[in-house]
């Protein structure tokens, strides 16, 4: 962009260096695009007019403009920053419903700041889920995310099924069915405690349960359903896993939010940021950001916020000192977004050779030792290297 390119469009071979997932390749195809002079929303428009274009006849028609949502609506709601948003079964903040009700547990989380109350409610779920299915979510809870889950069963007579029953009181009970809008027939799921992490752990549970459900033919999902949803204004920065300094949420060359600038040089956790991804049925297929275009800017993220030594990036300075122009760029991954309009669970069905999960390519059956002979007539020479 500094070099006076306008735009630019590539589909790109990309090689992941990290570790293997079972919904991944070490290698992808991503189309990427850079822009110059663009705003967020000028992306967003290109990405929704082309996917429009080009989807598939037999899929049905793209309605664009795609919804927003920002990052902190995704998280209340869905307790992940790629929701499916095909079924409801939304988190709820029941924190209000256990002032003074009775259980230290629950009161202490009413009490502690950063720390909450927060439920789903599974409609109609009690016919269909089993005891084992909800040991399976309390197993996940505890070794994924050290949490604990309360289980409130409503039976058909109105009643409540539950280990915590006898501990609350009467109120207590009549706002927590007022807040999940319960009914005979449902389960509610509670966690208490650091609101983000009990967001989180609910986020799973939410799949989870309609994993559970779909597998015993209660129809939540339209398969033949496609929900883009762009998820934005996700922060410039969080907090470092040790607790010290901030790091950034995107990487360190995403520009923060217009309004939010100021913040940058007074309290930059709270800084949104233009970072936006396109989300598929809950899977991302896209993501992208507006870059910093100012070096004093730059400058003040790497040394003032991210504390980093600014000048391993002395070129990249220098060139936006020459009067670099505003500019974004969004990358789709082509393998999943592909993957999801055929209804296929896995890229590896959409990619010509895919790799094994150890990177091997089977049909050519690489990579491999060369034999020595062909390493003579090449002159090269292959050397193990003991390090210290």
């Amino acid at each position: 962009m500094v070099g006076g390119i306008d735009r630019y469009m590539q589909i790109a071979r990309c090689y992941r260096d990290e570790s293997t997932r079972g919904d991944r390749q070490p290698e992808f195809t991503q189309v990427d695009i850079e822009m110059s002079f663009v705003d967020q929303t000028g992306i967003q428009n290109l990405i929704e007019k082309m996917l429009k274009y080009s989807w598939p006849e037999s899929k049905g028609t793209v309605e664009i403009p795609f919804p927003r949502m920002t990052y902190q609506d995704a998280m209340n709601q869905y307790g992940t920053d790629k929701p499916d948003t095909r079924f409801d079964m939304k988190i709820q903040d029941v924190t209000a419903a256990f002032q003074d009700c009775g259980l230290k547990i629950l009161e202490r989380a009413v009490i502690d700041e950063d720390s909450s109350v927060q439920a789903i409610n599974v409609k109609e779920s009690l016919k269909h889920l089993s005891n084992k299915d909800i040991e399976n979510l309390q197993t996940m809870a505890k070794e994924q995310f050290s949490g604990t889950l309360t289980v409130v069963k409503i039976k058909e007579d109105g009643t409540w099924q539950s280990p915590v029953a006898k501990h609350l009181s009467d109120q207590a009970k009549i706002d927590f069915v007022k807040c999940l809008q319960m009914e005979p027939g449902d389960i509610g799921i509670l966690a208490a405690g650091k609101t983000v992490t009990m967001q989180s752990l609910l986020g799973k549970v939410r799949l989870s349960c309609a994993n559970a459900l779909e597998l015993k033919g209660v129809k939540l999902r339209d398969p033949d359903a496609f929900n883009f949803l762009w998820v934005q204004d996700f922060p410039l920065f969080l907090p470092k896993e040790d607790g010290e300094g901030l790091e950034s949420a995107h990487h360190p060359f995403t520009a923060p939010h217009p309004d939010d600038v100021d913040l940058l040089y007074t309290d930059p956790e709270k800084v949104r940021s233009q970072h936006y991804d396109l989300v598929l049925n809950g899977q991302e297929i896209g993501g992208g950001s507006i870059r910093i275009h100012h070096s004093q800017v730059q400058k003040f993220v790497l040394e003032q916020v991210l504390k980093e030594d600014s000048s391993q990036l002395n070129h990249l300075l220098e060139a936006l000192d020459y009067g670099c122009p505003p500019h974004g760029g969004i990358a789709l991954g082509l393998d999943r977004l592909v993957a999801i309009a055929c209804g296929v669970q896995s890229i590896r069905d959409v990619i010509a050779f895919p790799k094994t999960q150890e990177g091997r390519d089977p049909m050519s059956d690489t990579p491999t030792k060369i034999p020595e002979e062909d390493l003579k007539h090449y002159h090269l020479a292959v050397t193990d290297i003991c390090k210290d």
